[in-house]
């Protein structure tokens, strides 16, 4: 519509300061004859709009005028961009931000920019969960990121000691339940869960962003590396088809269903990150499946089955009524 094009026409000359009628069909993806009737429309409206004709000419807003189109404060700009994320959005609402950005005043552009590549949310599912869980340093990580500080980031990975290193904040992604802080370190690009993160220290050292860095495509690296731990194990097993639900329930898109067996009972295969893990998570099942491999995961739960037997004594089923 044209009244569409007129709007984007006037963010173009707001944030450009001048332009041409060819730029402007360049930028609007009209003809160069179109961009000057609506330059000149602007013009006829009362926009303070002037023509300049020679070498250096165009068309601009007379005495740098500007119309703030949002109304919004800076930050609510901030907070607009650091809400939309980045691979998570729509065609449609990464064009609205677009349209929003030309018409944020320009002080307020930086900070804009910066907020919409500090987040990435991925849709991709390692597991049931599907609320990120950000913890007590969120907002300082989110911070850091935003200001392009170096942190100092207190770190524990399950049994071990918290440990203290140097990093450089360039993001957060979210995927799985779970937030992870992207981050530069003298070994390259690294991933750390915010549950995980036990202290944040802000410095004043300038961030070193790698050159052509990118967030989404950073992200789309580390989440591969975490992939493959996250399935690095499978156990084939046999399951009695009223438990396929719960196992669903339990294992996502972890659990791959098979035909139905001469027994009556489903053929399926579920990944994890180790035998242990997942016949830990097989075990409350019960009798309802069978792993049928590999051998390890039979041996681990015949273990766990003796471990349960010596602690709770026999099982003797409770008598009912009749």
């Amino acid at each position: 519509m044209r009244a569409d094009r007129l709007v984007a026409a006037l963010l173009v000359l707001q944030a450009r300061g001048r332009v041409t009628a060819a730029d402007l069909a360049a930028e609007l993806e009209v003809s160069e004859r179109t961009a000057r009737r609506d330059l000149e429309a602007l013009a006829a409206a009362g926009i303070p709009v002037y023509s300049q004709r020679g070498r250096g000419g165009g068309w601009a807003l007379v005495g740098g005028a500007r119309t703030d189109l949002t109304g919004l404060s800076a930050q609510e700009v901030r907070a607009l961009f650091l809400a939309a994320g980045t691979s998570s959005s729509s065609p449609e609402l990464r064009s609205a931000l677009r349209k929003v950005m030309r018409a944020v005043p320009e002080p307020m552009r930086p900070d804009a920019e910066a907020a919409a590549r500090v987040r990435v949310i991925d849709g991709l599912d390692w597991s049931r969960s599907a609320v990120a869980a950000g913890g007590p340093h969120h907002a300082a990580l989110e911070h850091a990121v935003l200001e392009g500080r170096q942190i100092r980031l207190g770190y524990a990975r399950p049994g071990t000691p918290p440990g203290e290193r140097t990093v450089h904040p360039l993001g957060l992604a979210a995927k799985a339940g779970h937030t992870y802080l992207v981050a530069g370190t003298d070994r390259g690009l690294r991933s750390f869960r915010l549950d995980r993160i036990t202290s944040v220290e802000i410095t004043d050292v300038p961030v070193k962003r790698p050159e052509g860095f990118e967030l989404t495509t950073a992200w789309r690296s580390l989440a591969g590396r975490l992939e493959e731990r996250m399935l690095a194990a499978t156990v084939r097993a046999r399951a009695e088809p009223g438990a396929l639900p719960l196992l669903e329930r339990l294992l996502g898109g972890r659990l791959r269903v098979g035909g139905k067996r001469d027994d009556g009972w489903v053929a399926v295969e579920a990944d994890g990150p180790s035998i242990d893990v997942l016949a830990a998570q097989l075990a409350g099942l019960g009798a309802r499946i069978e792993v049928l491999e590999p051998p390890a995961a039979r041996q681990w739960l015949a273990r766990l089955a003796a471990e349960l037997a010596a602690m709770y004594g026999e099982f003797t089923p409770t008598p009912t009524g009749g």
